[in-house]
C-alpha cells in the first residue's frame, strides 16, 4: 500500500497546484489533462510505442549477445581482459547524444542506427556484471575441477555460469531500462516513427500534456521490459525463489513462536 499511497499523494498535490493556479497550465499540465491526452492520442501513442519497443528489444538482444561474448573472452584470455577492460570503461564516458547524430549520419533515418545505439548502450552493464560473476566463483571449486582434469568449457558450464547467473540478471535489469531510453534518444535526433519522434513533434507545438503522456508510455515500456526480465530470471533460477520463500516462511514461523 505504501507505494500506491505515495503516488496518490504526489498526484493529488500536482492536481491541486494546477487547479489552484499555482502553476500555469502551459508549463505544467494537470494529471487530468495528461490522462485526457493519453486517451485522445492513445492509438497514435501505441503505434509509436511499438516502433520504439521493437528497436529497444532488438538492440537489447544484440547488446546482451555482444556483452556476453566479450565477458566470456575476457574471462578466458588474460590478454583480452587487459586490452578490453579500459576500452569498455572508456566507452561509457562518451555521451549518447554525441554518438547518435553520427550513427544517423552514417546509417540514415531508419531503425538501424537506433538499434545500434541501444546495443552500444546496453552491452556495458551486461559485460561488467557477467565478468564480475565469473570472478566470484570460489577458487577452491576451480582448483577441484582442474584436479579432475575438467576442460575450460566444463569449468565454465559447471561452476562459472551458475555462479554468474544472478549477476547477469542484475545487469540485464539495468540494460532493459537503458534500452528504452537509448531508443528514444536516438529517435530525437532523426527518424520517422517512435516515441522520440512523437515527443519532438509535440514539443515544437508546445503540447506539454501530450509530452507528459509520452513520458508515461516510456516509463510503462521500461516497466514491461523489467517485468519480462524478472519472469525470465524466475524461469532460469527457480531455486533462488524457492530459497527465498523458505527463508520467509521460517522467519514468519519464528516470529509467531516468539509472540506465543
Amino acid at each position: 500500500m505504501a507505494p500506491a499511497l505515495a503516488v496518490g499523494a504526489v498526484l493529488a498535490l500536482w492536481q491541486g497546484a494546477c487547479s489552484l493556479g499555482l502553476v500555469p497550465s502551459f508549463l505544467l499540465p494537470s494529471p487530468l489533462e495528461v490522462t485526457e491526452a493519453l486517451v485522445r492520442d492513445g492509438e497514435l501513442l501505441m503505434s509509436h510505442a511499438g516502433v520504439t519497443l521493437a528497436e529497444a528489444f532488438v538492440g537489447l538482444a544484440l547488446g546482451v549477445a555482444g556483452g556476453s561474448a566479450i565477458a566470456v573472452c575476457m574471462d578466458r584470455f588474460r590478454i583480452v581482459n587487459a586490452a578490453l577492460s579500459p576500452i569498455v570503461t572508456v566507452s561509457q564516458t562518451i555521451p549518447t547524444v554525441a554518438i547518435a547524430p553520427l550513427l544517423v549520419l552514417w546509417l540514415g533515418y531508419g531503425m538501424l542506427p537506433k538499434i545500434l545505439l541501444v546495443a552500444l548502450t546496453t552491452f556495458f552493464p551486461i559485460t561488467i556484471s557477467l565478468a564480475q560473476g565469473f570472478r566470484s566463483v570460489d577458487p577452491d571449486t576451480i582448483d577441484l575441477l582442474r584436479t579432475m582434469k575438467a576442460s575450460w568449457w566444463q569449468t565454465m558450464r559447471i561452476a562459472k555460469l551458475p555462479a554468474a547467473t544472478g549477476s547477469f540478471f542484475s545487469g540485464l535489469r539495468i540494460a532493459a531500462t537503458y534500452a528504452i531510453v537509448g531508443a528514444v534518444v536516438a529517435e530525437w535526433l532523426g527518424g520517422f516513427d517512435g516515441l522520440g519522434v512523437y515527443m519532438t513533434r509535440v514539443r515544437k507545438s508546445y503540447a506539454y500534456d501530450e509530452m507528459f503522456a509520452s513520458i508515461i508510455v516510456i516509463s510503462a515500456l521500461s516497466l514491461v521490459l523489467m517485468g519480462a526480465v524478472g519472469l525470465l530470471e524466475r524461469a532460469c533460477m527457480p531455486w533462488k525463489h524457492r530459497t527465498k520463500r523458505t527463508v520467509d516462511a521460517r522467519n514468519n514461523h519464528e516470529g509467531e513462536c516468539h509472540e506465543r
